[in-house]
C-alpha cells in the first residue's frame, strides 16, 4: 500500500515538474534575446531563468556593475588607519544570485573554451596570478557582463572576441 502511494506521489510530481519545465519555457520564449544567451556554450535554460528571476527586468539596470553590486561580488578592501589589509568581495546582495554564478561557471569553465582560456590566463599570468576561487569570481562578473551586453543590447556572444578584447592576451597562445 505504502509503495503504490510512493509511486503515485512520484509520478504526480513528475507530472508537475513537466508542466513547470513547459511553463518556463513559454516565459523564456517572451524574453527578448534569450535565444543568443541559450547559444553560449555552457549555458542552459534553468541558467538564464534562475538569473532572470534573481535580477528582475534586465532594462532597469544602466550598467553591469550594478548588477555585480547587486549580487555582491563587488570587491572592497579591510583597512583602518594606514593598515591596508586583503580586498574580498562583499557578500552584500543576494546570495542565491551569487550562489547560481558561481554554481555556472565550474561548469562554464570546463565546456565553454573562451571561459577555460581566461581561467587559465588568470592563475598562470606571470604578474599577479589569481588564486583559482579569485579567477573563478572575476569570471563570474565577466559573465554578469556578458549577459548584460546580450540582454539588453541584443549583442552575439563570440569567443573570440571575448578573448581578443583583452590586450595583454596576445603574449598567451590560443586554446582551441
Amino acid at each position: 500500500m505504502e509503495l503504490k502511494l510512493l509511486l503515485t506521489q512520484y509520478e504526480w510530481l513528475k507530472n508537475k515538474l513537466e508542466e513547470l519545465e513547459a511553463k518556463l519555457d513559454d516565459l523564456l520564449a517572451q524574453i527578448p534575446h534569450v535565444k543568443q544567451v541559450l547559444a553560449m556554450k555552457g549555458i542552459g535554460r534553468d541558467t538564464i531563468a534562475g538569473f532572470l528571476a534573481e535580477v528582475g527586468d534586465i532594462n532597469q539596470y544602466r550598467h553591469p556593475k550594478q548588477i555585480t553590486k547587486l549580487a555582491g561580488l563587488n570587491l572592497k578592501t579591510n583597512s583602518s588607519g594606514t593598515h591596508i589589509g586583503q580586498t574580498r568581495i562583499t557578500k552584500r546582495g543576494r546570495k542565491r544570485l551569487r550562489a547560481l554564478l558561481f554554481r555556472v561557471m565550474m561548469p562554464l569553465v570546463a565546456k565553454n573554451s573562451a571561459f577555460r582560456t581566461l581561467h587559465e590566463y588568470y592563475t598562470k599570468r606571470s604578474v599577479n596570478p589569481l588564486k583559482k576561487m579569485q579567477s573563478l569570481i572575476a569570471l563570474c562578473n565577466k559573465l554578469i557582463r556578458i549577459l548584460f551586453g546580450i540582454l539588453q543590447k541584443g549583442h552575439e556572444f563570440s569567443e573570440e572576441k571575448m578573448i581578443q578584447d583583452i590586450p595583454r592576451f596576445a603574449e598567451i597562445p590560443q586554446a582551441a
